[in-house]
């Protein structure tokens, strides 16, 4: 077999071919035969002893077809990969070079594939070329702001006697109808209702001050202005079924529950930090500073990478595609898509290719990449960031392994994960290679950086 790459006159585009001749193949072709003869079930043979001049007869031309298609399919990556060619998309049937196939008739066979090839990148970088890297700055508001939060959340609910309008009230609720339970009505037990969810201020004002075990009259319709939604969660039912109701309930008061915030304490540090992480409120707020400004360094990245790449595309200027062979390529990839949508479509794409490029050769001329413990270690510190996303800054050593683990066995996961251990890493070498203009935001500053 013979394979060989024409580049055309463009240098991103070439035709390569490859030349098969019957010993290429010929002992594949056999192969298959006997296998297809052990399983053959044709009416007048046993199974397996079919004679082989039938076989061939039968289901040679297939199988010539399948075994010759097989060849050329791993010699075309064979090649690609031996010759270290660039190939962007995948190679597709040449229009013009390929001659016709008879596979009745010939035994040398010829293929013909465009391909795509990637444009020389040259790109260099000094400490004349400046970025801005933007920090951002936690304050003691965001400090403050995070430890009530985490009070909250590992707070308490206390009984109380008497209802204020952040309280939790349980109770039954009954239709009235002239003042008095009606015959048939809704009653619902166990019912939850907080006043500070009430949109009418008179309707709400009937609760603020109610004991335990006395009696509520309301609307639940005025009370929460005719939104049906909320009137079927009251009332434990369908939404479709709230339309129409407009009577008075009572509610009767079973239980009131008052919120009340964690004290700042040992036992609340531990829960949040670990186990004598911290042993005073300061070395506690210290602690949430520190995760919090963690927390906005991927984001810090991210921005930088975005701000690097117009420095980088300006940097390497126009580059040359093979345009034609590359929509041929989509249209062929996106069965369901039409040409006018490529065209449309196809600058941006472009765009996009051209800085996936510029990556690629940069991690691959410095020779980044991600090794088992950097994917697993990304996986463990995405795993922690979603943990303190629910207020568990503090979780065990295993416990994060065993998460990003299973993580990690998604491949698309797996995958995703590579990619931005690379992607990290190159924002990290950029950084060395430039002069970094670092500027310290607030997180309202940064956050309209992107906008």
């Amino acid at each position: 077999m013979n394979v060989s790459l024409k580049k055309n006159d463009d240098a991103v585009s070439g035709i390569v071919k490859l030349e098969i001749v019957k010993d290429d193949y010929a002992g594949l072709v056999d192969k298959s035969l006997r296998s297809v003869r052990q399983k053959a079930n044709v009416p007048g043979f046993r199974r397996g002893m079919v004679p082989m001049g039938l076989v061939k007869k039968m289901f040679g031309k297939q199988v010539l077809v399948d075994e010759v298609n097989k060849l050329v399919s791993e010699s075309l990556f064979n090649y690609i990969r031996d010759n270290g060619l660039r190939v962007l998309g995948q190679p597709i049937p040449n229009m013009t070079e390929q001659k016709p196939l008879d596979f009745d008739k010939d035994e040398n066979f010829e293929f013909c594939f465009d391909v795509a090839l990637a444009p020389e990148i040259h790109i260099e970088l000094s400490k004349e070329d400046k970025l801005p890297f933007y920090q951002v700055i936690v304050d003691d508001e965001m400090v403050n702001n995070q430890v009530q939060s985490y009070r909250e959340n590992f707070g308490s609910y206390d009984k109380v006697e008497e209802v204020e309008e952040a309280d939790i009230l349980k109770g039954t609720v009954a239709e009235l109808e002239n003042g008095a339970p009606k015959e048939g009505g809704i009653v619902v037990e166990e019912v939850i209702l907080r006043p500070s969810y009430l949109k009418n201020e008179e309707e709400k004002a009937k609760f603020i001050g109610a004991k335990v075990n006395t009696v509520v009259v309301f609307s639940p319709n005025k009370a929460y202005d005719g939104a049906e939604a909320d009137i079927a969660s009251l009332l434990k039912m369908d939404k479709e079924n709230v339309a129409g109701i407009d009577a008075d309930f009572s509610f009767e008061i079973k239980e009131i529950l008052r919120h009340k915030d964690a004290e700042l304490n040992q036992e609340f540090f531990d829960k949040i930090v670990g186990e004598n992480a911290v042993s005073s409120e300061e070395e506690f707020r210290g602690k949430i500073k520190e995760s919090m400004t963690e927390q906005f360094a991927p984001q810090s990245n991210f921005k930088f990478l975005t701000d690097a790449r117009d420095m980088l595309e300006a940097k390497v200027g126009e580059l040359k595609f093979a345009d034609e062979v590359l929509k041929r390529w989509l249209q062929v990839a996106n069965e369901n898509s039409t040409r006018e949508k490529i065209d449309e479509d196809y600058p941006r794409l472009v765009k996009d290719l051209k800085y996936q490029l510029i990556k690629d050769e940069l991690v691959r001329r410095n020779a980044l990449r991600a090794t088992d413990d950097d994917i697993e270690q990304f996986a463990e510190r995405v795993a922690k960031a979603q943990f303190a996303q629910y207020g568990m800054m503090f979780v065990p050593g295993d416990v994060l392994k065993n998460y990003a683990t299973d993580m990690l066995k998604n491949k698309q996961t797996l995958q995703n994960v590579a990619e931005r251990v690379i992607e990290e890493k190159l924002a990290e070498w950029l950084k060395e290679q430039v002069e970094l203009e670092v500027k310290e935001v607030t997180a309202d500053e940064f956050g309209k950086l992107f906008e």
